[in-house]
């Protein structure tokens, strides 16, 4: 893992920190020398995370990305502990499958207002910060391969995680001129909780062993694996860092393969 401590001084906010992916990402760039705002709704692993981590991290619990007011107080409060925000990454959303006919209302309405409508509220609330900051602003959407092609029975992650790279196109060339980038990091299956309790029912209803269940999760990938979460938290450093300061409006594939762009 690269350790140069490229992000000094700078403020990244990131929703959904507490487990999984976020909790690498929050990890890789306070390795970076980043100072973290941990942004979730349960308390006790963000807490259990900036402990590990120090002083330059802190937490914003209770950040619900669907309610806006609960977002601007966030944002609010992180900016009172480090700063303005300089690096805004989206990682809170959720994954529930149904097929198409039983996928109702409500589940339809939950998706989208987590893991898009979320983006735009937690983008609109941090935008004046990072816009203030000039040159070096980043925002990062942590989107999906499912935002780039098509799975069955997640219609409305499927459509929620095409709507965020949607977004993060049309943003990128609205805050061009401006030096803020804005790209998506879109992983593939991701050894994350989420995948294990995702294996564990598939065990629970077919009877599969947990390889023949796993094997479910790793086929599309031409390496035969998960992606690690440390590889998502490696490309949205890279599209945080200077380096990639001419890199905006991307909608990067973390999926060993899976997905290659035309």
């Amino acid at each position: 893992m690269i350790a140069e401590r490229t992000l000094d001084g700078r403020h990244a906010l990131v929703t959904g920190a507490g487990s999984g992916i976020g909790a690498a990402i929050v990890t890789r760039l306070a390795l970076a020398g980043a100072r973290v705002t941990l942004a979730g709704r349960r308390e006790a692993p963000l807490r259990a995370l900036s402990e590990r981590l120090g002083p330059d991290t802190r937490v914003a619990a209770g950040f619900d990305v669907t309610d806006p007011a609960a977002v601007a107080a966030g944002v609010a409060a992180a900016r009172d502990a480090f700063g303005p925000v300089s690096i805004l990454v989206n990682n809170a959303g959720e994954a529930p499958s149904a097929p198409f006919e039983k996928t109702g209302g409500d589940l339809w309405a939950k998706v989208l207002s987590v893991d898009l409508t979320g983006v735009f509220n937690v983008t609109q609330a941090a935008l004046p910060d990072i816009r203030a900051g000039g040159a070096g602003g980043r925002i990062v959407n942590v989107a999906s391969t499912a935002g780039l092609v098509g799975y069955a029975y997640v219609t409305a992650y499927c459509a929620a995680k095409h709507g965020v790279v949607g977004l993060t196109r049309a943003l990128a060339l609205e805050l061009a001129r401006t030096g803020v980038t804005v790209n998506a990091v879109c992983p593939g299956f991701t050894d994350t909780p989420i995948i294990a309790e995702a294996v564990e029912r598939l065990v629970a209803k077919t009877g599969r062993t947990r390889e023949e269940a796993l094997r479910e999760f790793t086929r599309a990938n031409p390496q035969g694996r998960l992606v690690s979460p440390e590889e998502v938290a490696d490309a949205v450093f890279w599209l945080a860092s200077p380096a990639a300061s001419a890199i905006t409006g991307q909608a990067v594939a973390v999926a060993g393969g899976e997905v290659m762009a035309g």
